[in-house]
């Protein structure tokens, strides 16, 4: 029986994150890209190109929060929704933007995405008011949504499977740098010259990344066309989520995202109020705890062969809550601490849940690297507005509490997938009697 069908982390628990010389090099059977291989370099780099540019982009209006809310007089939880339109946009459209990767390739469905966000991205500078703001983030959200789950499929296609979870490892660090570095620029450059030119310059930083992620992707020499009927569709979409592991890690993912999506969303606001008063420069700073992300999410592979998926799951949850709980101090130093914990725990559950759609689904792999993506993102969009709703009701502390709220559900699912594994492996010998 397999694990994806007895909740077993086998699939993902043995994949060591660091192939040794000998299993790096790909012989002569199998032309998949792997470590030391050729075009592994470069397609690892384009696709790390391509997630700075995609959390970039997403994530552009995040840091700047407390300048919209002031140039447009509205509050937090209003204000929010620039960032849950970009989300909301991409978990909405990912799944046929999917289908459109099965049927006309992943490279062609994420140039386009990329071109169509980068033109969105260079008009949202000039929105008239904050509904035309609200409305394009919408656009490019949807726009970007055809990027996620098309990149990992190719992963799946193109990379032997003992290198997949480093090369995903390697395009969520993709994600942490573009997010931090999306936040930074625009803090920084806000504070200058305000916040509609901070979208601009990460609007032209895009552009960059887009041009240079269609020049280094190798053309994919293992896709098969698939269909584009609905009935097809429906089926595999069906199969995916009847799957009790799949339909686990989505819930995972989208929980994850929920903390991630509400501290991020909100942090900007409190940084900027008493007892801290931080100018907005310097709140953008704050985002380069985005760095132990990147280190987190690239050494997810080593921390699964340790743990195994479930262990890995525990401990990333554990220091999640740890976080959070230590952002409650009005010490500067203990809430930059908290936030280091929240960013590592995140990405590191992200990678591990992420990697593990992908090992379990053997067909319509976009469709189930989408469903993730989908549930990730609603989580994102659920997490900045009932954040940012906790925190005008009571504070850091009502965003914290929606945050552990969220760990203790990861927590809960991961243990019912531990005991399920234990009776289906209980249950295996006797089948084979």
């Amino acid at each position: 029986m397999s694990p994806a069908s007895t909740g077993a982390s086998t699939v993902v628990g043995a994949v060591p994150s660091v192939p040794s010389a000998a299993s790096s090099a790909v012989p002569s059977s199998d032309s998949r890209m792997a470590p030391g291989g050729p075009g592994y370099r470069r397609m690892s780099f384009a696709l790390f190109l391509a997630g700075v540019a995609t959390f970039a982009l997403l994530y552009s209006t995040q840091a700047l929060l407390p300048l919209i809310s002031g140039e447009f007089g509205v509050a937090a939880s209003e204000a929010s929704w620039t960032v849950a339109a970009a989300t909301g946009g991409l978990a909405l459209f990912v799944l046929p933007m999917s289908a459109l990767s099965e049927r006309y390739g992943r490279r062609t469905v994420m140039t386009a995405s990329l071109a169509v966000a980068v033109t969105v991205g260079l008009l949202v500078p000039f929105a008239p008011s904050l509904g035309a703001l609200v409305v394009l983030r919408g656009l490019q959200g949807a726009a970007l949504a055809g990027l996620p789950a098309s990149a990992t499929a190719y992963l799946a296609e193109e990379v032997r499977p003992k290198a997949l979870i480093t090369a995903i490892g390697l395009f969520v660090a993709g994600n942490s740098v573009g997010g931090m570095s999306g936040r930074v620029i625009t803090g920084w450059v806000a504070q200058e010259w305000g916040w509609r030119v901070a979208v601009g310059v990460i609007g032209a930083v895009a552009v960059g990344c887009a041009v240079a992620f269609r020049l280094l992707l190798p053309a994919p020499r293992h896709f098969v066309a698939g269909s584009l009927r609905p009935r097809v569709l429906a089926r595999t979409v069906r199969d995916h989520l009847t799957d009790p592991l799949l339909r686990r890690l989505y819930a995972i993912g989208a929980l994850f995202m929920t903390v991630f999506g509400g501290v991020y969303t909100v942090i900007g606001y409190r940084l900027t109020e008493a007892p801290f008063s931080l100018p907005q420069g310097i709140v953008g700073s704050i985002f380069l705890v985005y760095l132990v992300g990147t280190v987190s999410a690239s050494t997810a592979g080593r921390l699964v062969g340790r743990l195994g998926r479930r262990g890995a799951l525990y401990l990333a949850g554990g220091t999640t809550a740890a976080g959070l709980l230590l952002s409650l101090a009005d010490s500067l130093a203990l809430v930059l601490l908290g936030l280091v914990l929240i960013t590592s725990g995140f990405f590191a559950g992200h990678a591990v849940a992420s990697s593990a759609v992908s090992k379990t689904a053997t067909t319509g792999r976009a469709q189930a690297s989408a469903l993730y993506q989908s549930a990730y993102y609603i989580g994102s969009s659920a997490g900045s507005t009932v954040g940012a709703t906790a925190f005008h009701a009571g504070g850091w502390a009502g965003t914290v509490g929606v945050g552990v709220l969220a760990v203790l559900g990861v927590v809960t699912i991961t243990a019912f997938g531990t005991r399920a594994a234990r009776v289906a492996a209980r249950r295996e010998p006797v089948a084979a009697h």
